[in-house]
């Protein structure tokens, strides 16, 4: 989860959403980058195209294709409260554009590396529909002027924009005409990654969590955070995909699990630790009983832990997931499926995996205001409740969304009403702390 919260969300109100999406239009996009432009913030643009998309919509059908664009606004979403710090907007353009904006201080090699994980994000396979997309998208990158105006900006980041997607060769171009730069190569971060192992520049902060019913503190969800020396901080996403480049996603998970539980040693014995599973995770033969021995060396009791896992985790092959997941089980750990509702939900999964509880992706309180929305909310929360699972809201910013959490009946949430991520010695002053305890 990102430092800062979606600034589309501070005041969703005074925004028109696009019914499709959720997402502000470009409209409300141009007003918001205004505002930041008048202000003397400096501002990174990435515009996206998806190429052919009209191809999607002959093939599958008008249905398809717009449910297809509602999983690209999600992941766009997703990704950018992940892994952006200061205020940013996800906006929709017309037709198969997105428009991402963000306020972050960062160098110009730091957001070209936005832009290529944003693309590689939404390249990967669609499930939508009983088809399997893949989409092509395209991108155009700007970093703001001195005095330039909102329309000025998007007309320079639009026309690069064009150019990208009429030659087939070009994915991502930067609007100030010059020649891409590949900054630090794949190999570079890669072995940039190996160093970084070594030095500790993987930090692992928590992210608190709160029971909804007497807003004590329940636990924390352990996140990675990289620091680089040259290009700052990346968040878990960036961090994976160049791990899983370099072939290095088990090292890298371990190195995080082993952090997290080192970091969580010690904590008041009602907290809960929850730790992410990535499918290299789980595919990996032995993984169960490999990472119960982790655990034990750890000296974290297996109780008190909980194993988040998303729908991508689980593509690869859910039946050796649940297999891994039983295992991990039978020692005491619970499961928590992760994202729910962010993307194209499948239900079977609640029936083969050994859960204890669904977490909702922050969409789905950020959307509670719609009656269809609340409506769809009230459904999974019955839904989780006749299955026994509990439920945790995530992405709650507000007194008024935690509110509505506990009362349609959620049993824990997180986000940066009471905290944002911190680091383990922050965190455990929190625990310590008589407001955590009981409030």
């Amino acid at each position: 989860m990102g430092a800062a919260m979606d600034a589309a969300q501070t005041d969703a109100a005074a925004l028109h959403l696009d019914a499709l999406t959720g997402l502000p239009g470009r409209d409300a996009a141009c007003a918001r980058l205004a505002e930041w432009l008048d202000r003397g913030e400096p501002v990174h643009a990435l515009l996206i195209g998806l190429r052919r998309f009209d191809a999607v919509n002959l093939a599958y059908g008008s249905l398809t294709g717009d449910a297809a664009l509602a999983e690209v606004a999600a992941r766009l979403r997703h990704f950018a409260h992940g892994e952006l710090d200061g205020a940013w907007i996800a906006a929709r353009g017309g037709g198969g554009r997105f428009l991402l904006l963000s306020t972050e201080p960062c160098s110009r090699e730091r957001w070209q590396m936005v832009g290529a994980q944003v693309l590689d994000l939404l390249s990967r396979p669609l499930a939508v529909g009983g088809a399997t997309l893949r989409l092509s998208p395209r991108g155009a990158l700007l970093r703001s002027l001195g005095g330039e105006e909102a329309d000025s900006l998007l007309d320079r980041v639009g026309q690069t924009l064009e150019t990208v997607m009429a030659a087939p060769a070009r994915r991502l171009a930067w609007a100030d005409g010059e020649v891409t730069r590949a900054g630090r190569s794949a190999a570079q971060l890669e072995a940039d990654l190996l160093r970084a192992l070594d030095l500790g520049e993987i930090e692992v902060v928590y992210q608190p969590q709160w029971s909804c019913r007497d807003d004590r503190l329940t636990g924390a969800e352990a996140l990675a955070r990289w620091n680089h020396p040259r290009l700052g901080r990346i968040g878990a996403g960036a961090l994976f995909a160049i791990a899983e480049r370099a072939d290095h996603v088990a090292q890298l998970s371990r190195h995080i699990a082993q952090a997290a539980l080192a970091g969580a040693h010690g904590w008041p014995e009602q907290l809960r630790l929850s730790l992410n599973l990535t499918p290299s995770d789980l595919a990996q033969h032995g993984f169960a009983e490999d990472f119960a021995e982790l655990v034990d060396a750890a000296a974290f009791p297996a109780g008190r832990l909980t194993l988040e896992v998303t729908e991508q985790v689980l593509l690869a092959d859910v039946g050796q997931a649940a297999l891994a997941l039983e295992r991990l089980t039978a020692q005491g750990m619970r499961i928590a499926l992760d994202d729910f509702g962010a993307g194209f939900c499948n239900f079977r999964y609640l029936k083969l995996l050994p859960l204890h509880y669904l977490k909702l992706d922050r969409s789905m309180i950020e959307g509670a205001g719609d009656p269809r929305d609340l409506a769809v909310l009230r459904a999974i929360i019955a839904m989780a409740g006749a299955l026994d699972l509990a439920v945790i809201a995530e992405g709650v910013e507000t007194e008024a969304q935690r509110a509505l959490a506990d009362s349609e009946g959620c049993a824990f949430y997180q986000g940066f009403l009471r905290a944002q991520p911190m680091g383990s010695d922050k965190f455990r002053a929190l625990a310590n702390a008589p407001c955590a305890q009981s409030r």
